[in-house]
């Protein structure tokens, strides 16, 4: 039987914890560049063009980061079929637009937890998010204030959820990966509770890291080499302590509960099944994702995982989503077959990759204006009057 205590054994579990990092989508960017001149502006001014879509913001990030960075940020597990199905399930679906409704005055605004937001466009957990620009987290929390949107920090994040909400003033939420050492998993949960995070997201679809065959061996260097930190674990994760539990179950909600004050919001359920149990363990919340398509190469894109999750719930819980989301149109759709909110990723990474806080704030504007004009033209004044009459095809 190895020794768990042995030289040899924490060197195997510290390669492992690399390669989870390395190769997981916590990382979403790998730039060719050093972090210390990391998106400074290098990029010609005439580039600074009139970004009609996110799909703009992605072309002059992969300019900015360089073709491995882009690669990976947008690559997936396999083949990447799901990260495609995710986008390309949206097309499936039809907008049932209504006629002479007054829509003078539209209202983005949602209740969530307690919480009055001002739109239900959610900034997704994304760790490592120094690897687009030199402000990392602190930039996209400062654009999340600035343009009112919710951000989810990553546990794995550069900066640590108590110096993004002092830098940026922003309240946030904060995502979870219990490790297998529950002392640490506590100590994450209480300084989550100290930055002023009233939300727990809890991630559930990571037993093991999925097949990405792209990237991860800039980062993964970068991160032995300590070039970047993991600013929430900085003085509590042992040494060959890996962010990840194989051996995790549903009890984990009582667990976190009894250790914590904040809503426990599970990240990754897709089937009516768990969101039953989700309702039968105590859940608040649910965000149906399939990791961006970073994990499991299902096929089944998260919007049509969504009608299920809706059914089963009955409307007990918010249920949010992300995976896919490039146009308000896809905000709409989703919102029609039941989301509370949804959450983005790849398109606020893409704006912080190519101009820092303003690209956030680019790709936030956006979406939000897109999504408004569209509720203008489907004869929607409120959030709440998408309804699933909008829409067919699911």
């Amino acid at each position: 039987m190895n020794n768990l205590n042995s030289p040899l054994h924490a060197d195997i579990q510290r390669r492992k914890f690399l390669e989870w990092v390395g190769l997981s989508g916590l990382a979403l960017a790998v730039p060719m560049i050093s972090l210390s001149g990391c998106h400074s502006g290098r990029f010609h001014e005439d580039e600074k063009q009139e970004f009609k879509n996110v799909f703009d913001l992605e072309g002059l990030s992969g300019k900015v980061m360089g073709k491995d960075a882009i690669d990976y940020l947008n690559g997936g597990a396999d083949d990447s079929k799901t990260v495609k199905a995710n986008v390309e399930a949206y097309q499936k679906i039809q907008i049932r637009a209504r006629r002479l409704i007054d829509v003078s005055n539209i209202s983005t605004k949602v209740e969530l937890f307690g919480k009055v937001l001002d739109n239900p466009i959610i900034l997704s957990p994304v760790g490592f998010q120094k690897f687009f620009h030199q402000d990392g987290e602190v930039a996209t929390a400062k654009a999340s204030v600035k343009k009112k949107h919710q951000m989810i920090v990553s546990s794995v994040s550069n900066y640590s959820v108590n110096e993004i909400a002092d830098q940026s003033q922003a309240d946030l939420w904060f995502q979870l990966y219990p490790t297998t050492d529950r002392e640490v998993t506590k100590k994450l949960l209480e300084r989550a509770e100290k930055a002023g995070c009233k939300v727990c997201v809890l991630t559930v679809d990571t037993p093991v890291i999925g097949n990405r065959e792209r990237g991860g061996t800039t980062l993964t260097k970068l991160i032995n080499s300590k070039e970047l930190k993991m600013g929430n674990y900085e003085g509590i994760l042992p040494e060959g302590t890996g962010i990840d539990d194989p051996g995790l179950t549903w009890e984990i909600i009582d667990w976190l509960k009894a250790n914590c004050d904040m809503k426990i919001v599970l990240k990754g359920i897709v089937t009516r099944e768990d969101a039953a149990l989700s309702i039968q363990y105590g859940a608040d919340g649910i965000i149906v994702s399939n990791h961006g398509g970073r994990q499991l190469e299902s096929l089944r894109s998260t919007i049509e995982c969504l009608p299920e999750v809706v059914d089963e719930i009955k409307g007990r819980i918010p249920v949010l989503i992300d995976g896919g989301i490039r146009r308000g149109t896809d905000i709409f759709k989703a919102l029609a077959l039941g989301a509370n909110a949804v959450c983005i990723g790849r398109p606020f990474c893409w704006g912080l990759g190519a101009l820092g806080q303003e690209g956030v704030e680019i790709a936030l504007d956006i979406l939000k204006g897109e999504l408004v004009r569209d509720m203008q033209i489907a004869g929607t004044p409120t959030i709440q009057k998408i309804t699933r009459d909008f829409v067919i095809g699911l």
